[in-house]
């Protein structure tokens, strides 16, 4: 639609010009520095930044009922700045300017509503978001196209050249920031290390086939992290893993669409999502303050994020009750079917400490909760999903685990709705549904399948045929005999009735 076809009072709102004043902010010593760098951590204490608006409160002088307004309008622009996460401008980045953004069809994911049976079964109304329909089909897209888009404003700011953006991923981070980065080719180049061994044939097809250089380190992604950060620190490149803190902006995306698809009444409403590197979770619970303090919605969702008992720093650290007891402590990963949720020490844990208190304090109540799960219900819950007309992701799987466990401790009650993150497209981790129904899963998984779950295809090869067309050419009568005899055996397989 045109502008004029919109009411007078929304017109002037709809396409956003570049204001505010983001600064990075040391969680540790507050230390405000311009964005006008590359920074990931604070250059006295070494402490992560979040990216707040100094000048958020102009954001208030808008009544939230209009907000709903203007980007309810907003979405129906022909504008391709705004068709994606940038739909939320005002709440990404607003000082990057709409011809710097860098969209790809990123945002705005289906929510599904989960079948009768499949809601019986759980025990409850849920709905997945299907963030595995993103262009790279992961989350990430969300925080890559605030990231890149970033890095193209500054390019043409300050006349960059020959930019090498760097992470180290589990697979779906790098399948995206290779992807974004490949999109601005000439302006950027892209670099990704990868934990040997333990990223998905079909993750790294992705990095490689957009021209990434690939770089595989013999440990677990914790180890990469540690290189990558130490590229970060000490060269010229451009980090993109969610220490980023322009990854984080984008990521809160999630919480907008989703106020935006209920129509912002959260009112009995779960968030649930799986914890890897942390970054998620906390771009979700700052998505929803943000939208909270401005009135745009008048009710902050309960938010739950699942751990597998593999890779649970953040579930072990809320273990303890008293939060002046608490204390953070790395661990040892395990293999984990959940790969991208199989990180030992987040970085975005300060950032998650620091939202947690805020979102509690401002919902009145505890409202942020973290469950664990076994590896064997990651993967019972992914199939049992997509069983039921879902594409969920071992992530998804994780996060359909987390609900049922909430269920089990009281957290989630059977009156509320939960929306589950389906982080990744389930065609990333098919290698894990193969393993499952081969019954190959290493015992350091601690998975076995179970029978009624496991699918393999059946070979249709009658004795009583004569000739298959594999063996040569067949008659007119022979063909028919195979197609007849072929179909009977597929009938009586299926106990199927004679019309």
């Amino acid at each position: 639609m045109n502008l004029h076809n919109f009411p007078s009072e929304i017109r002037p709102f709809l396409l956003p010009k570049p204001q505010g004043n983001l600064v990075y902010q040391c969680l540790e010593c507050g230390t405000e520095y311009p964005i006008e760098e590359f920074l990931y951590t604070c250059p006295k204490c070494q402490n992560i930044f979040m990216l707040p608006d100094k000048e958020f409160e102009r954001l208030k002088e808008i009544d939230g009922k209009i907000w709903r307004q203007i980007f309810n309008y907003r979405k129906m622009l022909n504008i391709p700045a705004l068709k994606g996460i940038f739909l939320f401008h005002e709440f990404i980045a607003p000082i990057i300017p709409l011809e710097d953004i860098v969209y790809l069809g990123e945002g705005h994911t289906s929510i599904v509503k989960a079948n009768q049976y499949l809601q019986e079964l759980v025990g409850c109304r849920f709905y997945f978001k299907n963030d595995g329909q993103n262009p790279s089909a992961s989350f990430k897209d969300r925080g890559m196209a605030c990231a890149l888009s970033y890095v193209n404003y500054l390019i043409h700011t300050k006349g960059l050249k020959e930019v090498l953006a760097i992470c180290a991923s589990t697979g779906d981070t790098s399948a995206s920031a290779a992807l974004y980065a490949s999109y601005l080719r000439g302006k950027v180049k892209s670099a990704v290390l990868l934990p040997q061994g333990k990223v998905t044939a079909q993750q790294m097809a992705q990095p490689l086939g957009h021209g990434a250089y690939v770089f595989e380190i013999p440990g677990v992604f914790d180890d990469c992290m540690k290189v990558v950060e130490t590229l970060a620190d000490n060269y010229h490149v451009v980090l993109l893993n969610s220490k980023n803190p322009w990854r984080i902006k984008g990521q809160q995306s999630y919480s907008y669409e989703i106020a935006q698809w209920f129509d912002y009444d959260l009112k009995n409403k779960v968030i649930i999502v799986p914890i890897g590197n942390a970054g998620n979770i906390t771009a979700i619970i700052n998505g929803f303050l943000n939208f909270y303090k401005v009135g745009i919605i008048e009710t902050l969702p309960k938010i739950i994020g699942v751990q597998s008992i593999h890779a649970n720093p953040v579930y072990r650290y809320y273990l303890e009750p008293d939060p002046k007891k608490r204390v953070w402590q790395p661990v040892k990963v395990k293999p984990s079917c959940a790969q991208a949720a199989m990180i030992g020490n987040p970085v975005s844990m300060p950032r998650v400490i620091s939202s947690v208190e805020e979102y509690n304090k401002l919902a009145g109540k505890k409202q942020v909760f973290v469950v664990e799960v076994t590896e064997q219900a990651i993967m019972d819950w992914m199939l049992i999903a997509n069983r039921n007309g879902h594409f969920a992701c071992t992530q998804g799987g994780e996060s359909l685990a987390g609900l049922v466990q909430a269920l089990k401790e009281g957290i989630v009650n059977s009156e509320e709705e939960v929306i589950l993150d389906s982080t990744a497209h389930m065609l990333k981790f098919i290698s894990f549904q193969q393993m499952y129904f081969e019954d190959k899963f290493p015992p350091e998984y601690e998975v076995s399948p179970r029978e009624e779950l496991k699918n393999t295809p059946q070979l249709v090869r009658p004795s009583d045929i004569t000739y298959f067309p594999d063996e040569k050419i067949l008659g007119p009568e022979e063909f028919k005999e195979f197609i007849t005899k072929t179909a009977r055996t597929i009938a009586d397989w299926l106990n199927l009735k004679k019309k």
